[in-house]
């Protein structure tokens, strides 16, 4: 027995297929990004680099400050992922990966609202670790040898906290979005 052919898509109309098609404009961001992405796999193995060199001169307070950038340049990195892949295949095409061994977990269900959420969470990460630089930081100008202002820190600190609160009203209105459990359209 044979299977039976899926449908074909239609034509659109001259101004439907025009619109649809512009979202191809957003692949030169996605190459841009990708560019963006090697230049931060230079910087992490430039800073890598640095602290292998200077492991015995540094101080564990400088070991952990490069070691926190490292992590920044990681977190920030994961973040250009998410919006690439994630972006591209909500926006523009299907990758096609299904049945991929390497295919990332999150790709199967990813849409534009949990992309946000993703996002939300990731700058969340890459603002917690440089608060947490900060009040390293901080601690060294306590003793006389940081530049940071306490006005500084004291907004590092506010921005990071709005950002808390801006992910937590993306996932309540996401989920306000959301039909209740059972409920069928």
């Amino acid at each position: 027995m044979t299977q039976p052919h899926p449908p074909l898509p239609r034509e659109l109309r001259p101004l439907p297929m025009l619109i649809f098609s512009s979202r191809w404009l957003q692949l030169p961001l996605y190459i841009g990004l990708i560019v963006a992405q090697g230049v931060y796999v230079f910087l992490f193995l430039k800073e890598l680099w640095h602290l292998v060199t200077h492991a015995f001169s540094f101080s564990e307070l400088q070991i952990m400050l490069v070691v926190l950038g490292l992590i920044d340049v990681v977190m920030i990195s994961n973040l250009l992922i998410m919006v690439i892949v994630g972006g591209y295949e909500t926006f523009v095409s299907r990758l096609g990966l299904e049945g991929h061994p390497d295919q990332p977990e999150w790709l199967s269900h990813v849409n534009a609202s949990v992309l946000k959420i993703k996002l939300a969470m990731a700058i969340i990460g890459i603002s917690s670790i440089h608060l947490l630089r900060t009040f390293i930081e901080a601690g060294a100008l306590a003793s006389g040898r940081g530049t940071l202002t306490e006005t500084g820190v004291m907004w590092q600190t506010i921005i990071h906290c709005v950002f808390i609160l801006s992910a937590i009203g993306i996932a309540y209105v996401d989920r306000l979005s959301q039909p209740p459990e059972g409920a069928h359209h």
